[in-house]
C-alpha cells in the first residue's frame, strides 16, 4: 500500500490572518490535504471558515492582535488547551504601507516591523517550543519576492521580509535536529489586496507584468502547492530553504 506523504489528515495547521487573501488560500489549501486549521487574525470571518470545514476538516478562529507581544503565552495556553498539539504554523499575516523612502513615518515603520517581522519571530517561538517538545513541526514563514530585490517606496516591508528570510535560517540551525522544519515561501506579485495601488498604476502595472515570464499576476492559489509540500512529511529533509514562487521572475 503506498503513502501519500502529502497527506496532512489529522494535523492541527495555524494559520495568521488566514480570514482572507493568501492566508485564506493557504488555508483551504492546507485543509482539502486534511489538515484542521486554526485561523489567528484580528478577526472572524465566518465565510472562510464555512469555506475550510467544506473540506471535511475543522476550522475555528482565535481573535487576536498579534502585535500585543504580551499575551503571546496567554494565546498558546487557550490554543494548546483546547487542541493539545500543533504540527504546522503559516505566519501569513502581513500589512503594507508605502511612501517614498525620504518620508516614511517611524509609526509606519515600527507598525510594519511589529506585524511583519517582530510578530513572525514570537510565533515561531512561542509555538517552536511546543514543537520541539514534541520532537515534529513544520513552520512556513512568508517572506517576498522583495527578500531579493528592494522595491519602491517599501523599505519597511523589504527590511522586514529580508531578517524573516534571515532569522528563519537561524531557527533551522537550532530546530532541524529536533524535527522541526523551518522554511519560507517568498511569493512574488499576487493579486491580493495589499497590491491593489500596483494593479492599479498603469505604468508599475505595465512594467511588472512585462517582467513575470509567466505573463500575468500570480493567484493566491498559486501558493498552495508550496505550502502543502512544506507542511508535509514531503519535505522533512528541507530546512532554512525558501520556495520563490513568482512565475519566472527571479529567473529572468
Amino acid at each position: 500500500m503506498k503513502n501519500n506523504v502529502f497527506d496532512l489528515s489529522g494535523k492541527n495547521a495555524i494559520v495568521t490572518g488566514g480570514s482572507r487573501g493568501l492566508g485564506k488560500s493557504f488555508a483551504e489549501s492546507l485543509a482539502n490535504a486534511g489538515a484542521n486549521i486554526i485561523i489567528v487574525d484580528v478577526d472572524r470571518n465566518e465565510q472562510t471558515e464555512k469555506d475550510i470545514m467544506a473540506y471535511g476538516v475543522n476550522c475555528e478562529t482565535f481573535i487576536f492582535n498579534l502585535a500585543e507581544f504580551e499575551k503571546y503565552d496567554q494565546l498558546v495556553n487557550t490554543i494548546l488547551g483546547k487542541y493539545k498539539k500543533i504540527d504546522i504554523l503559516v505566519n501569513n499575516a502581513g500589512i503594507q504601507r508605502r511612501h517614498p523612502s525620504a518620508e516614511f513615518p517611524k509609526a509606519d515603520w515600527d507598525l510594519v516591523l511589529d506585524i511583519n517581522l517582530n510578530a513572525v519571530f514570537f510565533m515561531c517561538q512561542a509555538f517552536g517550543r511546543h514543537m520541539i517538545e514534541n520532537g515534529y513541526g513544520k513552520i512556513i514563514n512568508i517572506a517576498s519576492l522583495l527578500a531579493f530585490q528592494g522595491g519602491f517606496t517599501i523599505p519597511a516591508y523589504t527590511a522586514a521580509k529580508s531578517a524573516v528570510m534571515g532569522f528563519s535560517k537561524s531557527l533551522s540551525n537550532e530546530w532541524a535536529s529536533k524535527g522541526v522544519n523551518v522554511n519560507c515561501i517568498a511569493p512574488g506579485y499576487i493579486a491580493t489586496e495589499m497590491n491593489t495601488a500596483l494593479m492599479n498604476d498603469e505604468v508599475r502595472n505595465r512594467q511588472i507584468m512585462e517582467r513575470i515570464p509567466a505573463g500575468r499576476w500570480g493567484n493566491p492559489e498559486d501558493l498552495g502547492g508550496a505550502a502543502v509540500f512544506l507542511a508535509s512529511k514531503a519535505s522533512d529533509y528541507i530546512s532554512g530553504h525558501a520556495i520563490v514562487v513568482d512565475g519566472g521572475w527571479m529567473g529572468r
